[in-house]
C-alpha cells in the first residue's frame, strides 16, 4: 500500500486543488497566488531562488514577480549580502490578498465537506494534522543538504549559510 500512497495522495490533492481553483472567485490567478504563497513561506527570496523552486527560468520568474510588484503584493529590497541582488518580500497587501485567496478556496470546497458525516470530517481533520507535521518535518534542512532550506523559517539565506 505504501508504494502507491504517495502517488494517490498527490493525485487527490491535485484534484482538490483544481476543484477549489475552478470554483473559487480569487483576487488573482492560481499561479500568482502560488508564487505569492511561496514568497510568504520564504520570508524573503532572490529571483534565482524563486525560479529554482518553481522550476522555471529567471526571466520567467522576473516577469511573474514584476506583475506581483506592480499590484503592490511584493516589494524588492537590496540584498545586504550582495548589493547586485535583490530580495523579494511579501507586502501587507500581499498578505491580505493571500488571506482572501485562501478563504475563497476554502469556501469553494466547504459545501462538499458539509456533505460528509461526522466520522469522515473527523478523519479528514486528523489527516490534516498528520500532513502538516509531515510538511513541517520536510521543510527542516537536513545536515549536509539544501533540502527544505528555502522554506526554512530563517528564509533563503539559511540555504546559503548551510553550504
Amino acid at each position: 500500500m505504501s508504494s502507491t500512497l504517495g502517488a494517490d495522495l498527490l493525485a487527490v490533492v491535485a484534484r482538490l486543488n483544481r476543484l477549489a481553483t475552478q470554483r473559487a472567485r480569487m483576487p488573482l490567478g492560481f499561479a500568482q497566488a502560488r508564487l505569492l504563497s511561496t514568497i510568504e513561506d520564504c520570508g524573503e527570496a532572490r529571483i534565482s531562488d524563486l525560479a529554482a523552486l518553481d522550476h522555471c527560468s529567471q526571466p520567467t520568474m522576473t516577469t511573474q514577480v514584476r506583475r506581483l510588484e506592480e499590484a503592490g503584493l511584493v516589494s524588492r529590497t537590496v540584498d545586504p549580502e550582495d548589493a547586485r541582488a535583490v530580495l523579494i518580500r511579501i507586502t501587507p497587501k500581499g498578505v491580505e490578498t493571500l488571506r482572501q485567496v485562501r478563504v475563497q478556496r476554502g469556501a469553494a470546497i466547504d459545501p462538499y465537506l458539509e456533505c460528509l458525516d461526522d466520522a469522515d470530517r473527523k478523519t479528514l481533520g486528523e489527516a490534516v494534522v498528520v500532513l502538516r507535521r509531515l510538511l513541517e518535518d520536510a521543510a527542516s534542512p537536513q545536515p549536509g543538504s539544501d533540502f527544505g532550506a528555502l522554506t526554512d523559517p530563517e528564509g533563503p539565506r539559511a540555504r546559503r549559510n548551510h553550504t
